[in-house]
Order: C-alpha cells, then structure tokens, then sequence
C-alpha cells in the first residue's frame, strides 16, 4: 500500500483559516456505510443522527500556548521550539528550529526567568531539553507561549480559546483534537437531553498525530507515542454499551486511535493509561468504534488512513472529491464529517 494512494487534490483557498461563527454552524458531511448514501447539514444537525444509548467519545486534553520563541545565549540565532510531551517536571521533548544551530548542553534564552538547555538530539528533529526558569512554569508558558496552530493556518487567532474545545480540561497537547472544536454547550446539552451518553477520556495529541508521512510504503511508517489515560468509568460506560448492542462514536481521530488501543477482541475495553503508537490504516479490523466524527484531513497523512480504514480507500476519497466539489472547508477549522 502506497502513501501516494491516499493523495487528492485541494484547491489552497479551501484550508479554513478561521473557526465557524458560531462554532456548530459548520457544515456536516454525513455518510451511512450501510447504504452508501451521503447527507449535507449543518453541524447542529448532529443531534438528529444520535439516538438515545449512543455513548459518544470526547478527548478533553487541552492544548497548551506550546510554541515559545527565542536566542541562543551569547547569540543573535533565533529559535522556535515546539513542546511535545513532557517526561518529568522540566524535561520536555521538542522539535526545535533551526535544528542545526545548537549543541547539547548550550541555551536558548526565551525570557526573563525562562530559558532552556538542549540534553539531546533524537531522531526525526525531535530533542530533549530541560527548561530553567523562575516562578511557575504553566504561568510562564500562558504569558510568553503561543498556540500551536499548524503551519497551513497562516491567520493569527483572535484569542487562544479558539483552539480549544468547550470541554477541554487536562493540559498537555501540542495541537487541538479538531474534530471537537465545532460542539457548543447548547448542542451538547441537546445530545444530552435526547439521552446521548458522553464520555471523557483523554489523548495528548503528539508528534505521531501529526507528523507527516515520509515513506511511500505506508507500512513502514512508524508512529510516535502519545499519552492517553481511560478512566474506568469510561470504560464501564463504554462496556456496557457494547454489551447491549448500542453505538459507541468516537470524537475525532485521537478518540478512534485511544478506544482501538485499549480495546479487546470482543470490543470491549481496558481502563488505564500509558504510550500508544497505533496506527491505523486500510486493512485494520475495528473493535469498537462503531461511528467516528472527523475533519477534513491532509492528503497522504495519517489521519486520511485511519478515515479510509474505517470508511474504505475509494469511499472516503471520493468523499473528499465531493466536499471540494461543494466548497467544504478543510484541516483544523474546516468542516465536519459523520461516519455511520
């Protein structure tokens, strides 16, 4: 299986650059795989295709202000750090840029208090650093960090909470799980008084989510690990639905990718928390994930894998056809997709 088997074409005027205003007016793409047949709505039309007794996944990881700029000490070298997941209290993978311009054990000054000092290059542009500072450093992130908003999303953010979901609640993502940024607290307490059983569990979404393919063998490609912690009333939510026949929906990528970690043969699930590096692609069996919310994904990226596992290779491109062909929004602030 080839990566270039995943790629389509997006005009660049499509890559949404702003939220939805109100955030549940975004467009919906609706796709029954029973039937094949495709719906347009608007994302507050979720409420209509949810039944009482669906349990439906939320990742409430919050992103953290995780980009921070700059000097090398004793230096004119301006950096850009990007903090990926934390090891102990000040130990942090990175990805840092330029990559070639400091040595382990030199500084990158950031602000007055807050500087860090590189322990070790890794592979894939990742290194380990250890940040030194005065104070507290979550306070010292909120008051120099930025929001780590992808590449393709050129426009500065009006203010951080944009990149958050409503429910969001446990820091440590470098990127929003982006499927959740259209829910509102109207829309869910709508699902919740149709009897929609929500569920929290968590993924800090990482390196393996989004770092992009470089090898045109999709089985070689090998994922990064990110935390996910399940709770076990989460999973006793979850197993008992499965164990009455009701639909478990999976909210965004992160929560498919958390479920079919824990999951075992019979669909149920393992409470617990640790490192997980699966990936998902055309061939994998699901276990219990029997509906998914999703975005518009880049082409030949991971995520578009996992979506066409789910959904089939031809269907979800031509999906992807379809929602270019009607002007969808797409990536991170784009448009929505339900998957039946």
């Amino acid at each position: 299986m080839k990566t270039s088997e995943f790629d389509y074409h997006l005009p660049e005027e499509l890559i949404a650059q702003q939220p939805a205003t109100p955030r549940d007016s975004s467009r919906l793409l609706v796709y029954r795989r029973e039937t094949g047949t495709v719906e347009h709505k608007r994302f507050v039309d979720i409420v209509d295709y949810l039944q009482s007794g669906d349990v439906l996944v939320l990742n409430e990881t919050k992103v953290i202000p995780a980009r921070l700029y700059g000097k090398k000490r004793e230096s004119v070298v301006e950096f850009e750090f990007l903090l990926l997941k934390r090891h102990s209290l000040n130990e942090w993978d990175v990805i840092m840029k330029p990559g070639k311009r400091l040595k382990v054990g030199q500084y990158v000054d950031f602000a007055p208090g807050l500087c860090a000092r590189l322990l070790e290059k890794k592979e894939d542009g990742v290194c380990r650093v250890v940040f030194e500072y005065e104070g507290v450093f979550e306070d010292l992130l909120d008051q120099y960090g930025n929001m780590p908003t992808p590449p393709y999303i050129t426009q500065r953010l009006e203010n951080k909470a944009q990149y958050q979901t409503v429910y969001a609640k446990t820091d440590g993502s470098a990127a929003a799980p982006t499927a959740g940024l259209h829910f509102t607290p109207e829309v869910i307490e709508k699902l919740e008084q149709k009897g929609v059983i929500f569920v929290k569990i968590l993924l800090h979404v990482g390196l393996g989510t989004f770092r992009p393919m470089k090898e045109e063998d999709v089985e070689q490609h090998i994922m990064h690990s990110e935390y996910y912690s399940v709770p076990q009333q989460a999973a006793d939510a979850i197993n008992a639905a499965k164990a009455e026949g009701r639909r478990v929906i999976a909210v965004g990528t992160t929560s498919v990718r958390t479920l079919e970690s824990t999951a075992n043969e019979d669909g149920s699930i393992s409470a617990g928390d640790g490192d997980t590096n699966i990936f998902i692609y055309p061939g994998y069996r699901f276990k219990t994930v029997d509906a998914m919310l999703t975005n518009f994904h880049l082409p030949k990226s991971t995520l578009i894998m996992l979506v066409s596992a789910f959904a089939g290779r031809e269907n979800t491109l031509g999906l992807y056809k379809t929602a270019v062909e009607l002007r969808y929004r797409f990536f991170s602030f784009g448009d929505a997709m339900l998957v039946l």
